[in-house]
């Protein structure tokens, strides 16, 4: 039988794209209810019969079928069914991911390994993540793509150190183009933002891949972004756009150059269909709200509810977007700060760091950002509009609570 190892369709750089909005992505759960007919459609999922994804989720399930014991059928379809989730939105392909490794009968591979470690990760579980990465690595030294989630976390987490380790250790296992990438993000993070271009700018000239050299245009256009050249961030994004590869990650930060340009139009039009996601029906909302949209209060509405059903199913993967939900759509300030805070202690990204400031800021308390003030002196970050926003923090009276 071929080795049937799926690879992310927007190429092995998708596992350095941003945390914060990927590990959010939550599916269209409406207020939570019982069915009142037992042949009621609830929701459909985002793969239809027809679609290439649903030729391969079918012949990837029937290996698996065929041979249940084959850890590397079992991974390809786990795998998938993780690709699919972040590619559409929808995080039941993720508990199928789940069911299929927890019931594998085996001693788990390095594939196996690597997939349940995106599932942990994927739930914010990132110490348990990366320590299936490290097992990963024990029986597979050049496993790329496990040395690439690794540096993900440590971004993540605000551990340049141990990005820059798994950047070199790239390196080392021939991956030139993630290396890129991943030297690209660290050195941007640290308040190199020139140097930072250009090593993504290096890989991008190197990089064949379609799904690669979204993601690289991607980070090349918020990097541009970071450093106030507008314009040029706008061509990454639109060049990046014109790959045609449906990316939910690709679709927000789009959507948040434009909001942040004051062109909400183009992020209606761009989201019409987009609402299964709710990253995307946020912005969605911030959008129709910048129009003065009649459309608003029922997207909000639909937030409301969703929001609601993640916080009964106990999930708390969805902070920054819902700090950012109730902020800038609920105007519940006293909330948003609590959430951004409590999101701040798992996730410090630039994004995560821009909502906690905005939030404190809002509040006109200086104190709850003490962390991200900390983490911007440390790290060296300087790209817009967090330097703007920590200037308006400092000047609040120290005695501020």
């Amino acid at each position: 039988m071929p080795r049937l190892i799926v690879r992310s369709k927007v190429g092995l750089t998708r596992c350095l794209v941003g945390f914060s909005l990927f590990c959010t992505v939550t599916f269209g759960w409406s207020a939570p209810r019982t069915p009142t007919e037992a042949g009621e459609v609830l929701e459909r999922l985002a793969v239809k019969a027809g679609d290439p994804d649903a030729s391969l989720l079918k012949r990837y399930q029937q290996a698996v079928n065929r041979a249940p014991k084959d850890a590397q059928a079992v991974a390809a379809l786990a795998r998938l069914y993780f690709d699919l989730a972040m590619a559409h939105g929808d995080p039941r392909y993720v508990g199928y991911a789940d069911a299929l490794i927890n019931g594998y009968p085996g001693q788990l591979s390095a594939e196996l390994l690597f997939t349940r470690s995106l599932l942990r990760q994927y739930r914010h579980a990132f110490e348990e993540a990366k320590g299936d990465l490290r097992a990963a690595l024990v029986a597979q030294p050049d496993f790329s793509e496990a040395h690439g989630w690794l540096a993900a976390i440590a971004l993540v987490q605000a551990d340049y150190a141990g990005a820059g380790q798994a950047c070199t250790a790239l390196g080392v296992a021939g991956s030139l183009t993630l290396q890129a990438g991943c030297l690209g993000l660290t050195l941007a993070y640290t308040g190199q933002l020139a140097q930072g271009y250009q090593a993504l700018e290096k890989g991008l000239a190197r990089a064949d891949d379609p799904g690669n050299r979204l993601w690289l245009l991607t980070r090349l256009a918020e990097v541009a972004a970071w450093q106030g050249r507008a314009a040029l961030a706008e061509s990454h994004y639109k060049s990046a756009l014109r790959l045609g590869i449906t990316d939910a990650y690709l679709l927000a930060a789009w959507s948040d150059f434009l909001l942040d340009q004051q062109r909400p139009k183009e992020v209606v039009a761009l989201l019409a269909d987009k609402e299964a996601s709710d990253p995307l029906l946020l912005r969605l909302a911030l959008a129709h709200q910048q129009t003065g949209s009649p459309k608003a209060p029922a997207l909000v509405k639909m937030l409301d509810e969703r929001f609601a059903a993640t916080r009964l199913r106990g999930d708390t993967t969805h902070r920054a977007e819902e700090a950012r939900y109730a902020l800038q759509l609920r105007r519940d300030i006293g909330s948003a700060l609590a959430l951004a805070q409590a999101n701040y202690e798992v996730q410090r990204e630039p994004r995560d760091a821009r909502i906690l400031l905005e939030a404190a800021l809002a509040a006109g308390q200086r104190a709850p950002a003490q962390k991200v003030e900390a983490w911007f002196k440390s790290s060296g970050f300087q790209g817009a509009p967090l330097s703007q926003q920590l200037a308006q923090l400092a000047a609040l009276p120290k005695g501020n609570p």
